[in-house]
């Protein structure tokens, strides 16, 4: 049986068409994919291959974190289609991710939360990011200071001021990722606060909350009376 083709489609229900007529918001994942495509094969219109990828991925769920050779391994994707995928992916993460660093001001521990949140609820492993601010709490500077299990005797105080002082920070925001999702504070996270914040208050930065990013939730040790 010969595939329905998208010049078959009359043109008004066509992805491209549609897009021009209700808005990118208003057409399914099936459509924005199929947009990408451009093409489907000879054996598939470009929307049933948008529907088999996507079936394939489980929706966006698994495509998010598709590899090219994941791609490629699906008949109908080429490199060239492979590349753009993972392209349009990585425009769309860095989007959504995108904090304006000048003039950010983080007045709760759900501000803090909320500049971090995206970029740091899926990584693979433990990620312990500062947060330095100004006298306004306006976030003047962000940096990644470790990567891996969180331990006190890794997580040295001095790696952390050292940029606050050479930031001219007032105080110091410091967070962390549970890959597992669940950001239920360890001992060693309690540890790892409490030195962090005897040291600041010895050399006059404060540290104003040690933040536990999980899956969409987080905990403040500031709220739990730690700081």
């Amino acid at each position: 049986m010969k595939p329905l083709m998208i010049k078959d489609v009359p043109k008004e229900e066509r992805p491209r068409e549609r897009l021009l007529a209700v808005g990118a918001e208003n057409l399914s994942n099936q459509e924005l994919l199929a947009i990408l495509l451009g093409s489907g094969t000879k054996q598939e219109s470009v929307m049933e291959l948008a529907k088999h990828i996507l079936m394939h991925f489980e929706g966006l769920k698994l495509l998010k974190d598709a590899t090219i050779e994941e791609l490629i391994a699906i008949k109908g994707i080429g490199y060239a289609k492979g590349i753009l995928i993972l392209a349009a992916i990585e425009l769309g993460r860095r989007m959504h991710q995108y904090r304006p660093t000048e003039n950010y001001t983080i007045r709760s521990p759900e501000d803090g939360a909320d500049y971090i949140m995206e970029d740091m609820r899926l990584l693979k492993q433990e990620h312990f990011v500062a947060l330095f601010l100004n006298t306004k709490n306006q976030v003047i500077h962000r940096q990644t200071i470790f990567i891996g299990s969180l331990n006190a005797s890794i997580v040295h105080p001095r790696e952390v001021f050292r940029e606050a002082i050479k930031r001219s920070a007032a105080s110091i925001i410091v967070a962390h990722n549970h890959p597992s999702g669940d950001p239920t504070p360890s001992q060693e996270d309690i540890q790892v606060t409490k030195r962090l914040a005897d040291t600041g208050k010895l050399i006059g930065i404060e540290v104003l909350d040690h933040l536990i990013i999980g899956d969409g939730k987080f905990v403040s040790l500031k709220e739990k009376g730690y700081l």
